[in-house]
């Protein structure tokens, strides 16, 4: 009888509670912005892997926020590397209430894509490349590599004291990122003593490159600098081994991946050079146990901006730990003023967004994977 009468009610007033508790758990939601479709999307699908396992890490320790339970929730969108669709990208996370996006990849797309993100209150962290990303005052925009200003200035400063290059040809596909990592080696090339003999134009579309390389080849370039992505690149490698074009292929950071082997078969080896911002991955004290949950939980290894997209993913959540808020304003002022150590790297931001210090790597080309040369 007690039984039947007591019971009851406390199992209603459990069954009542349990939504509550429900309630007070927040969701964060995390937008990655990157090309899932198209020649890049081997780069697109890496940095949304990259900040997957970070997602999924975090979940797993149950974090909680001032005193409620956080749950992040991953949404990822194909901004196709094209900056219409990069902005289209940005007003539908902001319409879905995202208030933390990891992209986009392409500085064309993210010069366009900061402002609705800006205007949003949305934190956008981008591994673009062009100093332009962060010229214009938003302060919830994060550059977390190195700039095309670091990039071109250490390949340009490899080319000289290392390889001791004297004339170079330059190639660029006009995009934003080609554009901007081209000229920065032209400038730092010649400050170095390096003789630029021509800077030729291409697509980030084409595959012909006959033309612009006989051109080259004319003027008895040792080295061409190609501002552009690996599936461009590639083809590039080839036809100049099938021109007799004995010249180094030097690059930025979209050149070092293993794509660029893969796309460019025996026409790729230690004959291209690239400069990545970040340290070595394999020489990091948490490098080779990143590599090792990555591989297990993706079925590959890592490419080029995984591990960033992954640290920066845990660094929004040290900000929020630490501010005891997931208040994306809140959050950005912490980024710009603490400090994390990653599995390539420490974080930390100037005024900008820009790394206060990254390390550029170079890279060539060993048994069909990117070697370090230098750091």
């Amino acid at each position: 009888m007690y039984s039947k009468t007591y019971t009851a009610p406390l199992a209603l007033a459990a069954l009542l509670l349990a939504p509550a508790a429900q309630a007070q758990e927040q969701v964060v939601k995390i937008g990655v912005s990157s090309p899932l479709s198209g020649s890049n999307a081997f780069a697109g699908k890496d940095n949304e892997n990259g900040v997957r396992l970070a997602v999924e890490e975090l979940n797993a320790k149950k974090m909680t926020i001032g005193g409620k339970p956080v749950r992040f929730e991953l949404r990822a969108e194909d901004d196709q590397g094209d900056p219409k669709a990069g902005v289209i990208v940005a007003q539908k996370f902001a319409d879905a209430g995202v208030k933390y996006v990891l992209g986009p990849y392409n500085s064309g797309v993210a010069i366009p894509a900061s402002r609705v993100y800006n205007d949003n209150g949305i934190v956008m962290s981008t591994v673009g490349t062009n100093p332009k990303i962060t010229q214009s005052g938003y302060k919830r925009v994060f550059r977390i590599v190195a700039s095309d200003t670091q990039a071109g200035a250490a390949m340009a400063q490899h080319a000289a004291s290392a390889l001791k290059l004297k004339n170079v040809g330059v190639i660029d596909d006009r995009t934003a990122f080609g554009q901007g990592v081209a000229m920065e080696f032209v400038k730092q090339a010649r400050k170095a003593g390096i003789k630029v003999a021509g800077h030729e134009y291409t697509t980030d579309k084409a595959t012909d490159f006959a033309a612009i390389l006989t051109k080259l080849k004319s003027q008895k370039v040792d080295a061409i600098f190609f501002g552009g992505y690996a599936p461009q690149a590639a083809p590039m490698a080839r036809q100049m081994k099938a021109l007799g074009l004995n010249a180094k292929l030097l690059g930025g950071d979209t050149l070092c991946s293993p794509e660029m082997a893969k796309l460019g078969g025996d026409a790729v080896g230690e004959n291209v050079l690239c400069a990545q911002g970040g340290a070595i991955l394999d020489r990091q004290a948490g490098g080779p146990a990143f590599e090792a949950r990555y591989t297990q939980r993706f079925k590959r290894k890592p490419d080029v901006y995984a591990p960033s997209f992954y640290d920066q993913t845990m660094f929004i959540a040290q900000a929020m730990k630490t501010t005891n808020s997931t208040d994306p304003a809140v959050v950005a002022q912490a980024l710009h003023t603490q400090t994390y150590k990653g599995v390539v790297g420490t974080y930390a931001y100037d005024a900008a967004g820009n790394m206060k210090q990254s390390a550029v790597t170079i890279y060539t080309f060993r048994n069909g994977a990117p070697a370090p040369v230098s750091q």
